[in-house]
């Protein structure tokens, strides 16, 4: 969203000041008449490419900083709303989460200082939400996902209260036909099901801007769609999500999979996801693009639409096309095209590179897109057609190994050669930004400062999603998840402020959260998720077995379902093998013989107090934790215990 660009019909910024402009279709009749407004917005457009009237022979740069806001332990803080309320500059807004905020810096001619200039203005915009949030307890990080999230924050309750988000989830629930299902594989394996969009908050970008004119659209979006994997293998920084280790850069599995529409079909049929890299190369104009989304995606969100284009052009204006920039907004390409109107009445395209993610500095995150515009502008300026020169399915591959596998991701290049994404990067790339950057005008010493930067990342191999996965790694198994997420973040917010970029980083210490107590106060933060399971048809002399191997004295019963339908535990199970039912039994005793059925549970948001209480009122050892009937995890005695020795220790060494 950049709103000196042409403001976004789809702004929604502070929701307590009273009814926004978006006002969301009620029923079909009114997706059929805005499915009108939007054909005839296209037509506009194609009367614009026409006539010349979009502004071409310039350059401008524009980006969109998001954030998470964390407490002092650093957990999610669902205050943006709240935050909104002490800050005045529209520049900052909210996004879909209660711990979301966004910041959009005003574009810049491209060329002499535009860089550090970019970098100084976002510096006062997190200067304007550090002091909002300081009022309140609250810091913004910068970071792709934040490792401190928990499934718990991503309800209903934790979205910002706008009719835009709202019906956004309800659209997208109702095409989808079932629950929201994510399922990525890395280092560790994360598979889950969720029942809203909220799964979108998962993820904060840094999005940047590049204005190009019609006539050279299709050639340069061409070039942005090719240059996106080694920029984003230099870039990464979401390695973690929920406790796991996932990609170089989860967001991508993560919204292409949150916003996913699609349904399993019976037959083998194509069907787009509403999350893509795209399909094929652009021809000839942008127009390809808005055709094609158009063809192929469902218009979700609509609002009355006032503006006729054609008669707008005849009066001498230059029309908004607010029916194509909203539904624009519904279909996420990775490289959008985007339509918009200038603060002087003129109409422009501009490339929106959607990839690169939130942090770990405002100096590593202008470094980024200065990467990503000295290359898109060297290529530009050399005149080829990179489409002679790469397949579509190489750079479409190469974007996904980057996503997965970072700097050691194996990228084809031009003329089908294939490097490291770091050999690619220091060796080859990294000159030829530095070309476009000089060829467009730009200082020499911010050139030396933001490509410096890349050299020196990338040369280490020290990119944000390797420095939190070092980290992690260094801290071993030292306490428990939650305190290794909960020092990562810590860590970041330290080391952020020091301005210093990623690649001098120290790593980060177990002990930097500030003590213990933050990462017990919820059940979630420290029950075992890895169990030992049986079916109740299942013998008892398997239960025994797993209570030996593995030294547990609880076995939860589950269904095929994964329902929780009983518990075995020790002392029952030995008093039963020693009765004479038991050996007077001629073959194998099910599960479902011995194991409790009337079981004290609790939710993974419940407080570390009210369990304590319940194993005492009800003379328990063991609460199994469930969510929706589904049994997610076990909380024993023992875990009781190793967290008092573990506070004790920490308060008598002080």
């Amino acid at each position: 969203m950049l709103p000196s660009f042409g403001q976004s019909v789809l702004t929604i910024r502070e929701v307590s000041l009273g009814e926004k402009e978006v006002h969301l279709a009620a029923d079909q009749e009114q997706l059929r008449v805005f499915t009108q407004a939007l054909l005839r917005d296209v037509h506009g457009l194609e009367r614009l490419l026409e006539s010349g009237s979009i502004e071409t022979g310039i350059r401008r740069i524009g980006l969109e900083q998001e954030m998470f806001l964390v407490d002092e332990m650093y957990r999610p803080a669902p205050v943006a709303v709240e935050v909104l309320e002490l800050i005045s500059d529209a520049r900052v807004t909210s996004e879909i989460g209660r711990f979301n905020l966004e910041c959009n810096a005003d574009p810049l001619l491209f060329g002499g200082d535009c860089l550090s200039r970019m970098e100084a203005e976002l510096e006062v915009l997190l200067d304007t939400v550090y002091e909002a949030t300081s009022t309140l307890g609250v810091t913004p990080v910068l970071t792709g996902i934040l490792p401190t999230l928990r499934k718990s924050d991503l309800t209903i309750d934790n979205m910002v209260p706008a009719k835009r988000y709202y019906a956004l989830n309800d659209a997208l629930t109702r095409l989808r036909g079932g629950p929201y299902v994510l399922s990525i594989k890395g280092t560790d394996e994360l598979r889950l099901t969720h029942d809203s969009v909220m799964l979108e908050s998962c993820n904060a970008s840094f999005q940047v801007h590049f204005q190009v004119g019609p006539e050279e659209f299709a050639r340069l979006y061409n070039i942005a769609l090719a240059v996106t994997a080694p920029v984003l293998a230099a870039a990464t920084n979401s390695p973690l999500m929920l406790g796991r280790r996932l990609w170089h850069e989860t967001r991508i599995a993560v919204f292409q999979q949150s916003v996913d529409t699609r349904q399993t079909m019976p037959e083998v049929r194509e069907i787009a996801p509403r999350v893509s890299f795209g399909r094929d190369w652009v021809h000839d104009s942008v127009l390809e693009i808005f055709h094609e989304d158009i063809s192929r995606f469902k218009v979700i969100l609509g609002r009355e639409i006032e503006e006729d284009p054609f008669a707008a052009m005849e009066a001498g204006r230059t029309p908004a096309l607010k029916a194509l920039q909203l539904f624009n907004s519904t279909v996420y390409r990775w490289n959008r095209a985007c339509y918009g109107v200038g603060p002087d009445g003129s109409a422009h395209l501009r490339i929106e590179n959607r990839v690169l993610p939130s942090g770990p500095t405002v100096l590593d995150e202008v470094a980024n897109a200065a990467f990503w515009y000295g290359l898109v502008s060297a290529l530009a300026n050399e005149g080829s057609d990179i489409r002679e020169a790469m397949s579509f399915d190489a750079v479409r591959t190469n974007f996904v190994s980057a996503a997965r596998l970072g700097l050691d991701a194996q990228l084809e290049w031009m003329n089908g050669e294939t490097f490291t994404a770091q050999n690619l990067i220091c060796d080859h790339l990294i000159p030829l930004a530095d070309r476009g950057l000089q060829e467009g005008g730009v200082d020499r010493p911010d050139i030396d400062r933001y490509l410096g930067t890349i050299r020196d990342r990338v040369a280490r191999r020290r990119t944000g999603a390797r420095w939190l996965l070092n980290s992690l790694g260094s801290m071993g198994r030292e306490g428990t998840v939650e305190e290794r997420m909960a020092a990562l973040v810590a860590a970041t917010v330290e080391r952020q402020a020091s301005g210093r970029p990623v690649h001098e980083w120290e790593e980060a210490r177990i002990g930097e959260s500030g003590g213990l107590k933050p990462s017990y106060l919820r059940v979630e933060q420290y029950m075992s998720t890895d169990l030992r399971t049986v079916h109740e048809d299942e013998p008892i002399d398997l239960v025994a077995n797993l209570m030996d191997w593995n030294r547990v004295h609880h076995i939860p019963v589950e269904d095929n379902d994964h329902r929780l339908v009983g518990l075995v535990s020790h002392r029952p199970l030995l008093r039963f093998l020693a009765s004479d039912e038991a050996r007077r039994a001629s073959g194998p005793i099910p599960a479902s013989r011995v194991m409790a059925r009337d079981l004290i549970t609790v939710k993974p948001s419940t407080e570390t107090l009210e369990a304590i209480d319940l194993m005492r009122k009800h003379r328990v050892s063991c609460l199994p934790v469930v969510q929706d009937d589904r049994l997610i995890g076990i909380i024993t005695e023992h875990d009781f215990m190793r967290i008092a020795r573990t506070l004790l220790v920490e308060m008598l060494a002080e």
